[in-house]
Parts: structure tokens; sequence; C-alpha cells
């Protein structure tokens, strides 16, 4: 098993319907400060699931515990029958601060997790040039991140993601810079990158309607000590026009259900 992987020598039964499993997670940091509480969930292969809580609940804490930025104190991730013990080549982050690399063009940043792959120039910048233009960004291989707006910098480190053909992309908070127009045509991209990658994404928000809009399924976590307060499976047409998703009977009500049950945490 090569280094890259890092992951523990303990293989278990792989499921066809779950592509990650959090068994009994908790985590605690110094100071005695409790995060999160037996935290036990399956993720199922290619779809969207979002961690939706109150601020500080430890969604960003779990998600870098399934990427293996972050141990836990107790319990095991498990991704397609690995127990995790770090970062691994089947996992790739997308950053809420973007976290490219200044002095490289697009194409290189983009290329990044190929090239420290040992994937060949030519076939790494092919498969990043085609994920440049799968983000909307073809045209704009040669320029450099000070050169675009956060937006344009924000799809740079999804293609990254996208790029190094990993089965789970795990997004904190990706959309949070961005204006509201953008935001929203993020959230249209990400329906089709689901649609069309057949990956299984974690997706971490803030924003209910956000949640709502882009998830097959939304885990919505107390406040911390964080555990599972209940597990949403919006019933909303897909195929029908953004506008008229955010109108439908189906989304208003998930909105408001939802946020029934978070409002209690602002008192």
């Amino acid at each position: 098993m090569s280094a890259t992987a890092k992951q523990a020598a303990t293989a278990y039964p792989r499921s066809s319907g779950t592509m990650v499993s959090v068994r009994g997670v908790s985590k605690v940091y110094p100071g005695g400060v409790e995060a999160l509480n037996d935290i036990s969930l399956d993720f199922p292969r290619g779809q969207l699931t979002t961690l939706l809580g109150p601020s500080g609940c430890g969604k960003t804490t779990l998600l870098k515990i399934i990427a293996g930025l972050l141990p836990a104190t107790s319990g095991e991730v498990i991704v397609d029958g690995m127990r995790v013990d770090g970062p691994g080549a089947e996992r790739a982050f997308v950053f809420q601060d973007f976290a490219l690399m200044p002095w490289a063009t697009v194409l290189r940043n983009v290329a990044f997790g190929l090239e420290l792959r040992g994937t060949p120039k030519t076939e790494r910048e092919r498969v990043a040039a085609h994920y440049i233009d799968q983000v909307g960004l073809k045209g704009f291989e040669n320029k450099y991140p000070h050169e675009l707006s956060g937006g344009m910098r924000q799809r740079v480190g999804l293609a990254r993601a996208l790029a190094v053909k990993a089965e789970v992309l795990l997004m904190d908070e990706p959309f949070s810079a961005v204006d509201e127009q953008t935001r929203r045509k993020f959230q249209e991209d990400l329906l089709h990158l689901v649609a069309h990658e057949q990956k299984t994404f974690i997706f971490v928000t803030h924003s209910i309607e956000e949640a709502v809009y882009v998830s097959n399924r939304i885990i919505l976590l107390s406040r911390r000590p964080s555990r599972v307060m209940r597990i949403i499976e919006p019933d909303i047409p897909r195929d029908v026009s953004p506008d008229q998703i955010r109108r439908n009977a189906a989304y208003l009500d998930t909105v408001e259900s939802i946020w029934q049950g978070l409002k209690q945490y602002l008192d």
C-alpha cells in the first residue's frame, strides 16, 4: 500500500451503497472542549450529503476527520472498505479559502495533485485542461490567481479536486466567499457535477437554502458537542428550472422545517 494513501492495513467489506462510514466518532480538543460526541453516519456513493448545523457545532471538524487531516479522539472512519489513518488519494478537499499557489498558473494549480503523484506532464495537463473546461474557465489556463475573481479562484480549487480523480470530494463552505449571484451559479454547476461525475460529495454549509437546493441528504447536527439530530432527504423535483425548484412547495417546506429545528440554538 502506498505511503500517500496512509491507510491502515485493516480492510472491511465494501458496500455497494455506502462509500464513507463514520463509526462512533468523538473529538475532544486540548483543554477538554468536546466538539463531536459518538457520531455514526453512512454516506451513499454517488450522492451529495450536506452537514448542516449551528455555528461551531463541529461540521468542519467532522469533515477534516473524514479527510484524514485531523485525528478522531475515538471511533473510526471507513472509506471504500479501508480504515482512514490520514489523507488518501481517494479523497480530495475543497477549501473555503481556495488554497491556490499564487506563483502558479491556473493550469499548474489544477494539475498540481497529479504532479505530486508522478503523472507525466502531457497527461496531467490534458486532464487539468478538461476540468478547467468543466468548471467554466476555458481560456484562463495561463492566468495567475491574482488575475482572477474570487469566484474564478474557487472554480480553480474545484477543478483541482476533480482532476485527481478522487472518489470522495469534501467541500468546506466552498461558496461562502463569493457574491450571491455567483453562489447561485455555483450551486447549479454543482448539481451538474454530482449528476455527471458519479462521485460522493460531502458538503458543509451554513445556508439552509443552499443545503436543501443541492443535497440528496442533509445531516442536521446539534450544538456542540455535536450529535446527529435528523437525516433529511429533500423530495424536490430536479428536472425543472432553478427558479421553479426554489418556488416549489417541497423546497420551501423543507427549508422552514430545518429552520424550526435550528432556531432553538439562537435563543
